[in-house]
């Protein structure tokens, strides 16, 4: 559904979501200020976008600077025949995997991934190379965020 409600969003939504990705934890108050619309129009819009399925979940995100510990990289992921749906499902199920993406090119998927230090890295980097489907990955460690 929320494929077809994005090009349904109007430009209040659009910045509603603009506005949630900079501060997810902003009051409806102070969203409504932002956007200079009624409190009970930023409440109706989130109840709307959220049962429609175009916001998925409110969430923290720390500054990398905040865990210096924590290891950040970018893994390509090549899949094999058509075992896209199952991996997909499977990568879903990997908590330290922060987002995925579908790209184009020699590569199928790119994940963003975040573990609390090399060993518990190591280990998810195995297991996605182990997954039924997965022929071939390339992983970039993320150094410093400009």
């Amino acid at each position: 559904m929320a494929d077809k409600m994005a090009g349904m969003m109007d430009t209040i939504d659009k910045r509603l979501l603009a506005a949630l990705r900079t501060d997810g934890r902003a009051s409806v108050s102070k969203l409504s200020a932002m956007l200079k619309v009624s409190r009970g129009t930023i409440q109706n819009r989130i109840d709307r976008l959220t049962q429609d399925g175009v916001i998925t979940g409110f969430t923290v995100r720390v500054a990398a600077s905040d865990d210096p510990h924590a290891v950040r990289a970018i893994t390509l992921i090549e899949i094999t025949g058509q075992k896209t749906v199952s991996v997909i499902g499977n990568l879903r199920g990997v908590r330290e995997i922060r987002a995925l993406h579908t790209t184009n090119g020699s590569w199928d998927l790119v994940a963003e991934i975040e573990a609390e230090n090399l060993v518990e890295f190591d280990r998810v980097l195995r297991h996605i190379r182990s997954m039924d489907g997965v022929s071939k990955s390339e992983t970039s460690l993320l150094l410093t965020t400009l």
